[in-house]
């Protein structure tokens, strides 16, 4: 990894309702970010990239800071 993926700060992205209905563009996003299922999470660099998905389906996820220092 490089220096500045360790330093980067995390985000956790967990779906809290469901992709059916949705324009097939949201589901895309859900499954760019690593989302299928209402519950399931996941936990990605808080980017812009990523950041921009978030905000295509705000509606649809729950996202939450990731303390570094839980790992240690």
């Amino acid at each position: 990894m490089s220096p500045a993926k360790k330093d980067s700060a995390m985000i956790k992205v967990t779906q809290v309702r469901s992709g059916i209905g949705t324009k097939p563009k949201q589901r895309g996003t859900l499954r760019a970010l690593g989302l299928g299922r209402i519950g399931k999470s996941n936990v990605l660099a808080d980017r812009g990239e990523i950041r921009g998905m978030i905000n295509r389906v705000p509606h649809l996820v729950k996202v939450e800071p990731v303390d570094k220092d839980a790992d240690k």
